[in-house]
């Protein structure tokens, strides 16, 4: 440990002063990624994310099946066959991967719980969508979310939006914020984060 960043005391004890961002984990998380909507599990800020968390969280980015394409049952069914949920572990989503989480969390059994939750740019509503695009998000749309299920299995929530997304109404957040109790962040000029090359919000609240 660097010097600079420890202060002997009177007393024998040495109090460490850490730079910004900087934490350590008493246990081992396990931070699963879920992208959006044709997306992938590599690039952008996910990979920033990944080099951040190196060392003190065990991260897994998965690639989601039939992304152009993305259906509940596939999705929610790749998270269930694929995680093994504890209080270590925690999900970060992007677009229709934070919907696929609060879903997967929503049919976990009783008793059953997680560390935490970061949403970015996630939605329960979506504007300027092509004829294609509706037929896909229509199920996502009108299938409801039981907010109580999942508040039973995760009590710690982030949800992130830009106030300039062409997708995602910023009313959004205040149905993050009034069914899930979430912490929101509002940042300027990120459109849906597709662009966004770091998320340090993410790994403030996975340290807190």
């Amino acid at each position: 440990m660097a010097q600079r960043h420890c202060v002997r005391l009177q007393s024998g004890f040495v109090r460490v002063r850490l730079p910004p961002r900087a934490f350590i984990f008493l246990n081992m998380k396990k931070v699963y990624l879920i992208h959006g909507w044709g997306g992938t599990g590599e690039g952008g800020w996910f990979d920033w994310l990944k080099s951040e968390l190196e060392g003190k969280a065990d991260v897994v980015a998965f690639d989601m099946p039939d992304t152009e394409n993305p259906k509940i049952e596939k999705w929610v069914g790749f998270l269930e066959k694929n995680v093994k949920p504890d209080k270590e572990t925690w999900f970060v989503g992007h677009s229709i991967g934070c919907q696929t989480i609060m879903r997967y969390l929503e049919k976990l059994p009783e008793g059953k719980k997680v560390g935490g939750c970061i949403f970015v740019a996630g939605w329960f509503n979506l504007k300027g969508l092509e004829k294609n695009e509706i037929d896909i998000a229509k199920p996502w749309l009108e299938t409801r979310i039981n907010f109580n299920k999942v508040k039973k299995h995760c009590n710690k929530f982030l949800a992130l939006f830009s106030d300039n997304d062409p997708v995602v109404p910023l009313s959004d957040s205040k149905i993050f914020k009034e069914k899930l109790g979430a912490k929101v962040i509002v940042k300027h000029n990120e459109e849906h984060f597709n662009a966004t090359q770091e998320m340090p919000e993410i790994i403030d609240f996975i340290g807190e």
